[in-house]
């Protein structure tokens, strides 16, 4: 079965102010679905076809860049979407926060190193709070990889996950990418978050 553009959970200006809906809609309409599609058009006919996009990032050194590309896009912005809400709480609590406090001493500590990740990132990519057996890490990846990659340089589950290439916060937040990181957690649906660190 080919992959599917999933529907996102709210209305395009949910997030208002802090994700605009223009940019809620050209990057779920146009860029998510480029990536979906693009991503059907490279397995097709594969070895990999008709597998879950889990298992296909398990194994990503052994497929072409187009599936690496497509197929990390593909998941981080199913994920993404899934991790904001509009109005949700706005700090993690119950045993989630007590492992954000036992790794990094205090939510803000963890709030300032998830920013860092995502502000030195180099160009295109993504800041992850990642989940290792009871531990958490926070990561970064180039352009569309992830931890489920074989690859990554820090594996384990995505709890956590900011988008910061431009198409994600230029039509409103131009090159501001700490104004944008520091809306963002306006926005995580921390329940989200939380039901993903449970496992």
């Amino acid at each position: 079965m080919a992959f599917e553009l999933q529907k996102l959970p709210y209305a395009y200006d949910a997030l208002e102010p802090y994700i605009d809906a223009q940019t809620m809609e050209i990057h779920h309409d146009k860029h998510h679905a480029a990536y979906t599609n693009n991503l059907n058009a490279a397995i097709t006919g594969t070895s990999v076809e008709g597998q879950s996009i889990e298992n296909i990032l398990a194994k990503i050194s052994a497929q072409p860049v187009a599936i690496r590309n497509n197929g990390g896009g593909f998941y981080n912005h199913n994920l993404f979407w899934e991790l904001m809400t509009p109005g949700g709480a706005k700090s993690p609590g119950g045993n989630l926060l007590k492992s954000i406090n036992s790794t990094f001493g205090s939510y803000q500590n963890f709030k300032e190193a998830f920013t860092k990740a995502a502000l030195t990132r180099f160009g295109s990519g993504w800041a992850w709070l990642v989940k290792q057996g009871d531990s958490l890490v926070i990561s970064s990846t180039p352009n569309q990889d992830n931890p489920l990659m074989d690859l990554a340089d820090i594996k384990g589950t995505p709890v956590l996950a900011v988008d910061v290439w431009e198409h994600a916060y230029y039509l409103k937040y131009q090159n501001r990418r700490p104004d944008y990181v520091d809306a963002f957690f306006n926005v995580v649906n921390w329940d989200e978050v939380a039901k993903r660190f449970k496992g």
